[in-house]
């Protein structure tokens, strides 16, 4: 459904925010765009949804140029951009009637889908408040439920669970789960387990660069380690003597990635010296962090 060649996008200010990005998301339904802040997630879905013009190179959508026909593009894709916000002085009903009427949809239908991706967001009993009156997570869902409610064959979601709660968030990854059965979802986020739950294709971008596309058992077995052991800090030195491995560390624990061999003599050391530990198959976090925190970029 996407199709990037060789995009790049410099600023007028000089600032490179894309360099040669090469993308082909391939059949899956919901395609997952991850990485920081600020390392190029938003540009890049402001390019494919025809808000912006890429500097080089080339980006189709569903097989149409998006530079040289945006307006075809358009009628394929909704968007709710990361920046987007509701109107105070409306409704949720009232924004999502409005918004359907603006694509061509007749009263009738319009106010029919309104009804259907209320009740979809779980929104209904909020449809006639202000929406300045919303929480913000609850603001978002209202936005969601605009693009949702549309008859577009291609969804772009910028970061949209920012400011949900846990249960809000694991209730809209079901919807959009449901959406995916015959519709294209791009997302982007920084909740890794978001993307580890939802993705058919996952791409890594960092400083501007995709580092890594795939599904996450191909992410898995494009690292070197597959096991994962998170041991909590306690002023203690790590057995590692003699192992093969990758490790990185916050303020409460350390992470060593290492093959299955290394993994059990570790635990097996740890369980003997009474440390707090856990082992696990390897995450995206740890696939994430081992790509670019520990500068793995290729």
């Amino acid at each position: 459904m996407i199709r990037c060649v060789g995009i790049g996008k410099t600023y007028p200010n000089g600032k490179s925010a894309l360099h040669d990005i090469n993308l082909e998301t391939g059949n899956g339904r919901i395609f997952v765009l991850i990485g920081r802040n600020g390392s190029g997630k938003t540009t890049l879905v402001r390019i494919l949804s025809t808000e912006l013009k890429p500097t080089a190179g080339s980006a189709y959508v569903d097989g149409i140029d998006v530079v040289a026909e945006p307006e075809k593009v358009r009628e394929k894709i909704a968007i709710v951009p990361q920046e987007a916000r509701t109107l105070n002085w409306t409704t949720p009903r009232q924004t999502v009637f409005s918004y359907l009427l603006w694509r061509g949809f007749t009263q009738k239908e319009a106010r029919k889908r309104t009804k259907e991706a209320l009740d979809m967001l779980g929104i209904t009993e909020y449809a006639d408040n202000l929406n300045r009156n919303l929480s913000g997570g609850m603001k978002r869902k209202v936005l969601v439920a605009t693009v949702l409610a549309s008859e577009a064959e291609i969804i772009f979601l910028d970061e949209p669970t920012t400011g949900l709660d846990p249960v809000s968030r694991r209730e809209f990854w079901d919807i959009l789960r449901r959406t995916s059965r015959d519709r294209f979802v791009f997302l982007t986020t920084h909740y890794l387990e978001e993307a580890e739950e939802l993705a058919n294709g996952i791409g890594i971008l960092e400083n501007g660069r995709l580092v890594r596309t795939g599904t996450l058992d191909e992410l898995r077995r494009s690292i070197d380690y597959n096991f994962s052991v998170k041991i909590m800090k306690d002023g203690r030195s790590i057995p590692l003597d003699g192992m093969r491995a990758q490790k990185y560390e916050d303020d409460e624990s350390v992470r060593v990635l290492l093959d299955e061999d290394d993994a059990y003599e570790l635990s097996r050391k740890l369980a003997r010296e009474g440390f707090r530990f856990t082992i696990n198959p390897l995450s995206l976090e740890d696939i994430f962090f081992y790509l670019v925190k520990n500068g793995k970029v290729f």
